[in-house]
């Protein structure tokens, strides 16, 4: 046996013996299962993009709900503001507030609740004098700096969650109105 025959990867035949045949077709029958790979990977990074953009695009925009509404103010599906009823009774508070300074608070306010809320009105009543007792606690516990204008809304919001919360137990405040809120400085 000679070397060549130990090492025999054709199976028994010849070099020469197999020289007559071809596989597959030649040059292209070699280079199409390559572009048909590469064809795949293509296909599949631009699925994954589409997808990848499509996520992030409705997480971005809040599920794909509109986020602002611009609405025509002469429109007739703009819902009316609601109409409520008034609780007057608090009447006009005077009090001193926290600072070191002698600064006066002078307070007249109303409580809108809903008109056919006669529980938030009855409510109201009987706590008259609570009622009282509590706004000129609240605004002594506050500075003159805190009763500036540009802070009357939280003012009003924290009242109604404080009225809300503590103070009735079946009715509920829907606005706070004040008729007057003069911070003065006394000499």
């Amino acid at each position: 046996m000679s070397d060549s025959d130990e090492l025999d990867i054709d199976g028994g035949e010849s070099p020469d013996a197999g020289a007559g045949k071809k596989k597959g077709g030649g040059a292209l029958g070699a280079l199409l299962p390559t572009i048909l790979k590469f064809a795949a990977i293509g296909l599949g990074a631009l699925i994954f993009i589409v997808t990848v953009c499509v996520i992030t695009i409705k997480v971005v925009s809040g599920g794909g709900k509109s986020q602002t509404v611009v609405a025509d103010p002469s429109s007739p599906y703009i819902g009316k503001r609601p109409i409520y009823s008034y609780y007057t009774g608090v009447g006009q508070i005077t009090t001193k507030t926290r600072d070191t300074n002698n600064y006066s608070v002078r307070v007249e306010m109303n409580i809108g609740y809903d008109q056919e809320d006669a529980a938030a009105a009855s409510e109201l009543s009987t706590r008259q004098y609570e009622l009282r007792d509590f706004v000129r606690s609240y605004f002594t516990g506050k500075y003159a700096s805190e009763l500036q204008p540009e802070n009357e809304a939280r003012l009003k919001q924290d009242i109604k969650e404080i009225l809300n919360t503590r103070f009735l137990d079946t009715g509920k405040v829907r606005i706070i109105v004040f008729d007057k809120l003069d911070v003065m400085e006394a000499f």
